[in-house]
């Protein structure tokens, strides 16, 4: 029989140890896997829940009407893409206010505790003999409570700091500019969308009526037809001529339709709340601006959101070459603290320390050049993307202004085509009341009367759409943002009824282009 040696037990409790410590190993390991959980069925319906609550809780209900001036003011202060450019310019500037704070030294205070099982003791060498030439001692207690209070200021980071404090300052003015670009859209949106769901609401109920007045004079020529009272070909004429002005007023009505619920959502309000709208002014003749066509590119220059934010851009990467030097250069730090220890061996348990201390990152020296390059680089691309937005702008100038025009002459059109059906749908009534004209042929014209008011009323939408567009381009703000914070929608609808641009505006004289970008917007007046 083998004799087990005390080595064995050792060597035995080693390898039990060792087991135990792979087990735990990895079991910590298995408890540190994190694996991804998909929200359940139930939270995703609480979630959509409370979304679907609050995405419009916080407005009241509109009124038995809805002017125009309302309809711009519950979106401005509503409309969910304008309230999140709020939030981004606000998030901007706290990232602003951040950057400055980082401009401030570091006070920092530490604490700690340390301790031992036994004494940090030591001993003396002799270099000559080797032998030890004093007791074995020690200064530091075993357990020991220490603390510090510093001030640390590095000069390089200061600098750094400041630069990125300027170029913050830059985002948030990007901020600003893309929600004066957000808010344009909603103005163009809504004052489009509402004319048509205007025009809508005005002729919905007079389609519906007459649609029933077609479907029986339809019937009434397959009867006159079946009956032999009429020959099949004018029979058959009159009832295509009857389908097809039905498919117009169908399609007209569809196409209405889709533009009340546009108008509800731009306005942040759910698509099947019932609300009227207000009748308002018609259309003037001509676009007003009060600025000659040679200058209208220059002020659309002055005025785009896009391009300012291009320029903003093009200012933030200027500082980025200024941070590329200063991360070249050597750092410079002071520091200045009052230290408190607990270990009574100490002499001076408090004291007061300060130093300086200077450090250069060399690799920095060989990654300018491509920090340099780089940086060039991307002021290039956005010289060239400044250069392009200037010739979507000019574009977009000249585009707006020929079909402003082009629905002018189409507006006058379908005016003039109106007033000659409306002479021709009275005469016919006059004729019907004598007997001399068929009903059929009374109901053909109400019908023709009737798509040309709807198409009058588009084409008066269409102005209305096309003026908007030219005042887009021209990157004109209706009134400032600050008009849109801090007032109620009544305060609002007031203001915007009083600063809103209407029809025949007139255009400031505006300044000439100034070096420095951040240009406030300038206004129209009346």
């Amino acid at each position: 029989m083998a004799q087990v040696r005390p080595s064995d037990g050792r060597y035995r409790r080693r390898i039990g140890s060792a087991w135990l410590g792979a087990t735990l190993l990895a079991t910590a390991t298995a408890g540190c896997t994190v694996t991804p959980q998909p929200l359940g069925q139930a939270e995703i319906g609480a979630y959509a829940a409370d979304k679907l609550r609050r995405v419009g809780s916080d407005q009241p209900l509109p009124g038995p009407r809805i002017d125009l001036y309302e309809a711009f003011a519950r979106a401005l202060k509503y409309n969910l893409d304008q309230r999140v450019e709020i939030m981004q310019t606000a998030v901007r500037a706290r990232e602003l206010s951040f950057a400055s704070y980082s401009m401030l030294p570091n006070f920092v205070a530490n604490s700690a505790y340390a301790g031992r099982d036994n004494y940090a003791a030591s001993s003396s060498i002799s270099v000559l003999s080797q032998r030890q030439s004093l007791e074995p001692s020690y200064s530091q207690d075993r357990n020991f409570v220490f603390g510090d209070l510093s001030l640390s200021w590095n000069i390089l980071d200061f600098g750094l700091s400041y630069v990125r404090a300027r170029q913050a300052a830059d985002a948030v003015l990007i901020a600003e500019e893309n929600r004066r670009r957000v808010v344009s859209r909603i103005i163009e949106d809504v004052r489009t969308a509402y004319w048509r769901a205007l025009t809508s609401e005005r002729l919905a109920s007079r389609l519906r009526a007459l649609e029933g007045r077609a479907q029986n004079a339809i019937s009434d020529a397959r009867r006159l037809y079946n009956e032999r009272q009429t020959s099949p070909i004018t029979a058959l004429t009159y009832e295509r001529e009857l389908i097809e002005i039905r498919r117009e007023a169908q399609r007209v009505e569809a196409d209405l339709l889709v533009a009340r619920s546009q108008l509800a959502s731009l306005m942040n309000l759910p698509p099947d709340l019932p609300f009227r709208l207000a009748e308002m002014e018609g259309v003037e003749a001509g676009l007003k601006l009060g600025v000659a066509d040679s200058d209208l590119v220059r002020v659309a220059l002055e005025n785009r959101s896009e391009l300012r934010e291009v320029a903003y851009r093009q200012r933030i990467n200027g500082r980025e070459a200024t941070a590329a030097l200063l991360e070249m250069l050597p750092g410079f730090n002071v520091i200045v603290g009052a230290n408190a220890d607990s270990n009574r061996l100490l002499y001076n348990s408090n004291w007061v320390g300060w130093g300086a201390r200077a450090s250069w990152n060399l690799m920095s020296v060989f990654r300018y050049p491509e920090r340099t390059s780089l940086i060039d680089a991307q002021d290039a691309l956005l010289d060239k993307r400044a250069l392009a937005v200037t010739m979507a702008v000019m574009t977009q100038v000249h585009v707006s202004r020929i079909r402003h025009a082009l629905a002018m002459k189409e507006f006058e059109t379908a005016a003039a085509f109106r007033r000659v059906q409306r002479r021709i749908v009275g005469q016919m009534r006059a004729s019907a009341a004598a007997l001399s004209t068929s009903e059929q042929t009374l109901i053909r014209e109400e019908m023709n009367t009737l798509i040309a008011e709807v198409k009058f009323d588009l084409a008066h939408a269409a102005v209305q759409n096309a003026r908007a567009n030219v005042f887009a381009s021209l990157g004109l703000d209706s009134f400032p943002l600050a008009t849109i914070d801090g007032q109620d929608l009544d305060g609002l609808t007031r203001a915007v009824r009083t600063s809103w641009l209407g029809i025949g505006a007139v255009l400031a004289e505006a300044p000439p282009i100034p070096r420095v970008p951040a240009v406030p917007p300038l206004r129209l007046r009346h």
